[in-house]
């Protein structure tokens, strides 16, 4: 690799680059409801014009952060994945490795979490083309649920939780079809599991839970933990991959 070549692109990035750049800087200081293509020129240091010929509406440049939001922690997720797989962990210590891997991304990227996981931005209506994106986080998660009840690691749950189909068929694809029993309504509990996972983050994220307990890197395993055996899953709080 030509390093030279390397720092001067990191010395003279892209327009794009520089533009989400000082996009994210945006929504750190005003967030995403405030994020303007003026103020996100003033702070990159372009014209209005230099950006508008990138992103000719701030929807559109909402847009392209979400999907880069959306890819990174999901990145950072499968990366995590991969390496606790392959130490041979269990199922049970990767979903722990990956949701730590979503919560270190969480902390070091406040503005996009809040972004995708915080409240709506008013008139803004994502579009289809960030489904892909967000899909990555819930396939990371269904595909560890999925590696643990072929590898005879879920503990049936103690009962079945009555009621009709509750799943869209894109879900079901997500996961390779819907199990028999009595695992059959696994997927629904691995969405509740997903659904407390980020309630969680949003909680520690927004400070919800820093004068609660006393170590909340260790109330974070332990929440995952708890929201675990809900799909019959067993995680060890403080339990490392490696």
């Amino acid at each position: 690799m030509d390093l030279s070549a390397a720092r001067s692109s990191d010395e003279n990035p892209t327009p794009t680059t520089a533009i989400k750049g000082a996009a994210r800087q945006q929504l750190v200081k005003v967030g995403a409801a405030g994020l303007s293509l003026e103020g996100v020129a003033r702070d990159g240091g372009l014209a209005v014009t230099e950006v508008e010929a990138v992103f000719p509406h701030r929807d559109d440049l909402l847009t392209a952060l979400v999907i880069d939001a959306y890819d990174a922690s999901a990145t950072a997720m499968e990366q995590a994945d991969r390496a606790a797989g392959d130490a041979g962990a269990s199922a049970g210590a990767r979903l722990l490795a990956v949701t730590r891997a979503l919560r270190q991304w969480a902390f070091e990227n406040p503005g996009e979490f809040t972004l995708i996981y915080g409240s709506p931005v008013p008139d803004y209506h994502a579009p289809q083309d960030t489904v892909p994106a967000a899909s990555r986080t819930p396939a990371v998660l269904a595909g560890i649920v999925r590696s643990g009840l072929e590898g005879g690691e879920l503990t049936p749950p103690r009962r079945a939780v009555p009621g009709p189909p509750l799943l869209l068929p894109a879900a079901v694809e997500l996961f390779g079809g819907v199990p028999e029993a009595p695992f059959s309504d696994i997927i629904e509990r691995g969405m509740v599991l997903w659904s407390n996972l980020i309630g969680l983050l949003v909680f520690q994220v927004f400070s919800r839970t820093h004068d609660s307990v006393r170590d909340e890197a260790a109330f974070f395993d332990y929440a995952v933990a708890v929201a675990a055996e809900s799909i019959g899953l067993v995680v060890s709080p403080g339990e490392s991959s490696d």
